[in-house]
């Protein structure tokens, strides 16, 4: 974790190709350049150059880099020096704190004299003011801190410039307290900033071998610095000197930026998680929990009065700590360590009077100085409740919205339930974890057309859960919500989009208008008959009072129904009032403009343009939407028929009509096929006809003749003729195609029919039959079935698909009844543990995030979807299912597994103090040999020197 544009903070974002720079330089030996200025100077300028130099090379969290760190000072045996200059700077900086804390007594006694006038005022408010005034039990740290105060300003003033010196026992307190305020830090202290930021960037994107490192060297003298930075906090935030009560006394503005380092190279040493490191802050035996939580629930002033922005980002910064302690843990301990020190109901307090401080700004929608909303530490805040909350019943009940009476509190908590999502991953080793985070304001524009369109079109893979097609859709739906983000700036166009099915709705039901007008007067007949000539009075008035009966219904009860019925009052009204010509031209030009602005509608959800001309070309839906538009223009302006074609928009609108579509496109090849072997075997009888049964193919026909020459024929003249059809084999071919396959009998019906004389006869029979069974029979029925069976296939699918959306768990897969007689339903399974939405929601906060901000969970999920890899969703699992018999086997696995890893560490251990005890001791032994303390090497070599 880093900070975000706090005041001479770096910023984290590699730029222009940073990293090669970095890796370029750690080659010619940047890194070991700082390891060896920082262990060998004593210039302290060269000192703070160095360690610039190092947070340079590891800005933005450079694995490479951190690894080259690692290997020179664990492999080269370059740690312990190297971490004893910290550890010393870190003693040597604390010392100087406590020989140079002050309190502002000037601000004690207005902060009293404030308190005292607003006593009464106090009283009156629905809370506590415990945050607000001093307590009776705080008067003895007081005076204690005036002692200490009166002590300290002699050592401030001999540092304070000669205006300073000249301010007498008469002068103005408030010029005193502006001349101490501008006092900076001495160059011990100062210097803690650079160190604090190295030692984050050296554990940056959680590299678990560096935090444990910084923890446990395994050397003969090993520096604890997470310890000792947990020891620093406590001591800059004035633990040592007064109780935490006076905590805004010794924050200000010179030193803030300092705690607000210092809490995120704490966070960073936690996050991964590192468990090690966790377990060591939590149980350590200063006052830094207490600390990290009074920052949080205490208010920081006078700090806060001037710099909001700072106090809110040191509040958000100790909150992040906090949940950094606790993340990823599956046991109760450390978050039992933070409740045993805290009330529960102060978080409460706490995020009620953020949220109430983000309501009543007036420039809420502006950010502060660093980015930071009110409501937005308020919410860190909530989810840290909310993580503590499993552990304890009663902050479990103080955050739910409908137990607190009053409406500040409840509407607070309503809108952090509002904006907060929870999902359930799994980890590598198969265990599972919850998830709890804000949800990322780019997510409200998501439309509920897209949400309903990939609920019901998602697909199952074999395992039956959807996140393989649902993850595919993802780069879509985060495009569609920044797109409409950016509408949202646009008011019309943005209206127009909101209400996409009410212009679908419209342009279906004038198309239907539309052709009932053509069908029932076409042809229109003259213009100057139209009017209230061609219909009685009694029908007039008849249609006008249900004209004024379907206004009135419009008015009071705004139902579909009642909009049609007036729409068709008025369509009748204007036909016999205007005519049909003009009726229609109006009909035509409200559904043609209508369909327009449904397209702008539809490019404003979909952000068709914005995605490339290919994706236009390629969008089914686009193309269909406007052609529709081509043809409301044909219609217009060519001729009214062409609003026929306007229909088939049922056929979009409606699944069962597209089934009946599909039934025939879905298997098409195989429709196709048998529809060539018709054609092939009519082709073959075409042939054997027209060589064996050529006369047979005389077909009655009626001659179409003039209407003059049927009147004057006479009754004999009266009658059918017949003519040849099978005089060429085309024209063979032609007559079995179409007469033979339209006929129930095949081709026999319409052929002459043969005397049992002939001798063909039995041969044409074997034709008749064969024809008849063949291609009537086996083939068309072939290709009927093909269809049927497809139609009924896709009526399965739907009942089918529409069972599964109701009984099984779109993101693992489990059905309904795996739920029966547990303490989760199915219902809040699929709407709290495994809801769809927090899982994109999620996905949409990963791709928002600064890669440097990511907590240990996120940074796992990033690096799987980088890897495409999706077992990081729960499949066919759920923690509500396991938390009974399966967590008490997952928990002893996990606890074999730890201590398993503590025991190979034990042995790392021994086994690296044996060989450095067995190189001593063959050390010594080589000493005491050239000492000529071993006798036998003398005597044998007294003994061997005579013989020469």
């Amino acid at each position: 974790m880093s900070t975000v544009g706090s005041p001479g903070q770096d910023h984290d974002r590699p730029g222009f190709n940073v990293q090669d720079t970095q890796c370029l330089l750690d080659k010619v030996g940047a890194s070991e350049l700082v390891i060896d200025l920082i262990v060998s100077t004593k210039n302290d300028r060269v000192f703070q150059e160095s360690v610039l130099l190092g947070i340079s090379l590891l800005r933005g969290g450079n694995t490479e880099i951190q690894d080259s760190f690692y290997n020179q000072l664990y492999k080269q045996k370059k740690s312990e020096r190297f971490f004893k200059v910290f550890y010393d700077r870190m003693r040597l900086a604390q010392q100087e704190i406590r020989a140079t804390v002050s309190v502002n007594t000037f601000e004690l006694s207005s902060r009293k004299r404030d308190d005292d006038a607003e006593g009464s005022e106090i009283r009156h408010k629905k809370q506590g003011s415990d945050s607000l005034h001093l307590k009776e039990d705080m008067r003895g740290q007081l005076k204690e801190a005036s002692s200490a105060t009166s002590k300290a300003y002699s050592t401030i003033r001999k540092e304070l410039d000669s205006e300073l010196e000249m301010v007498g026992s008469s002068g103005d307190a408030s010029d005193l307290e502006e001349e101490i305020e501008e006092t900076q830090m001495s160059a011990p202290i100062t210097i803690m900033k650079p160190i604090l930021r190295f030692l984050q960037l050296l554990c940056e994107n959680h590299n678990r071998n560096l935090q444990n490192f910084l923890r446990n060297q395994n050397n003969k003298t090993n520096y604890n610095l997470v310890c000792e930075t947990l020891q620093f906090l406590d001591c800059i935030c004035g633990s040592t000197t007064g109780g935490l009560g006076l905590l805004g006394l010794y924050i200000n503005q010179r030193n803030v930026d300092l705690v607000i380092q210092t809490l995120e190279t704490i966070t960073e040493y936690c996050q991964g998680p590192c468990h090690e490191n966790q377990t060591c802050i939590a149980k350590h035996e200063s006052n830094g929990i207490d600390i990290i939580i009074a920052l949080i629930v205490n208010p920081i002033n006078p700090l806060g009065k001037h710099r909001l922005d700072l106090v809110l980002q040191l509040k958000n910064n100790a909150s992040k700590l906090l949940l950094a302690i606790m993340e990823s843990r599956h046991d109760s301990e450390n978050a039992q360590e933070i409740l045993d020190k805290m009330r529960p109901n102060e978080l409460v307090d706490v995020m009620k009077e953020a949220y109430q401080q983000g309501v009543d700004s007036d420039d809420e929608e502006e950010l502060s100085g660093d980015g930071i909303r009110s409501k937005d530490v308020g919410h860190n805040i909530y989810i840290l409740a909310h993580q503590l909350a499993r552990h304890d019943r009663i902050l479990q009940q103080s955050l739910k919205p409908g137990v607190e009476i009053e409406g500040e509190c409840s509407d607070a908590l309503s809108y952090y339930k509002k904006h907060t999502a929870q999902i359930e991953i799994v980890r590598h080793d198969r265990t599972m974890e919850k998830i709890v985070f804000p949800v990322p304001s780019i997510c409200e524009y998501l439309t509920e057309e897209s949400k309903m369109r990939v609920f019901t079109s998602t697909e199952r893979d074999d395992q039956g859960s959807k996140v393989n097609d649902f993850f595919q859709q993802f780069e879509d739906l985060y495009n569609e919500m920044s797109w409409q983000k950016k509408i949202r700036n646009n008011g019309p166009l943005f209206w127009f989009s909101r209400h996409i099915s009410l212009w679908g709705s419209i342009s279906f039901n004038l198309a239907v208008l539309v052709n009932l007008v053509v069908a029932l007067f076409y042809p229109f007949g003259d213009e100057d008959e139209k009017g209230e000539d061609v219909l009685s009075s009694f029908w007039s008035l008849l249609l006008w009072l249900a004209m004024a009966m379907s206004t009135v219904m419009l008015f009071l009860l705004p139902r579909p129904g009642n909009i049609r019925a007036f729409l068709l009052c008025g369509i009748m009204r204007s036909i016999y009032t205007l005519g049909l010509g003009p009726t229609l031209l109006l009909l035509g030009a409200a559904n043609l403009l209508n369909k327009i602005v449904f397209l702008v509608s539809f490019i404003g959800n979909r952000g068709t343009f914005t995605r490339g001309y290919k994706a236009v070309v390629l969008d089914v839906a686009f193309l269909y939407h406007m052609t529709y538009v081509v043809v409301c223009m044909l219609g217009l302006l060519v001729h009214e028929f062409f609003y026929s074609f306007l229909l088939f928009d049922l056929v979009y609108r409606e699944e069962t009509l597209l089934n009946v579509i599909k039934s025939v496109t879905r298997n098409g090849r195989s429709i196709i096929l048998t529809a060539v072997l018709a054609l092939i075997l009519v082709y073959l009888f075409s042939i054997v006809g027209f060589l064996f049964f050529k006369d047979d193919f005389r077909i009655s026909v009626e001659p179409l003749k003039p209407l003059a020459h049927l009147l004057l024929m006479s009754s004999d003249e009266e009658g059918d003729e017949t003519e040849q059809m099978c005089d060429t084999l085309i024209r063979c071919i032609m007559t079995v195609l179409n007469h033979g396959l339209r006929n129930g009998g095949g081709i026999g019906d319409i052929l002459r029919k043969p005397s049992k004389e002939e001798a063909l006869f039995v041969a044409r029979v074997i034709y008749d039959l064969l024809f008849f069974f063949i291609v009537i029979i086996i083939v068309l029925n072939l290709i009927f079935g093909v269809i049927i069976d497809t139609f009924a296939d896709l009526r399965s699918e739907k009942q089918r698909k529409e069972e599964i959306l109701k009984t099984t768990c779109f993101i693992c897969g489990l059905e309904r009844d795996k739920f029966d007689n547990k303490t989760v339903s199915f219902e809040e399974h699929s709407s709290a543990e495994h809801n769809m939405w927090h899982y994109l929601y999620f996905l949409v906060l990963v791709r928002v995030k600064d890669p440097t901000e990511y907590t240990g969970p996120e940074s796992y999920v990033a690096q799987m979807i980088k890897k495409k890899n999706l077992d990081w969703f729960p499949r066919m699992r759920a923690m509500s299912l396991v938390s009974g018999e399966g967590e008490s086997e997952q928990n002893e696995m996990r606890s074999l597994q730890d201590k398993l890893d503590l025991t190979m560490d034990l042995v790392t251990q021994l086994s690296g103090q044996l060989s450095e005890l067995k190189e001593q001791m063959t050390e010594q032994r080589k000493n005491k040999q050239r000492m000529g303390f071993l006798g036998p090497p003398q005597l044998n070599h007294h003994v061997i020197a005579p013989a020469h």
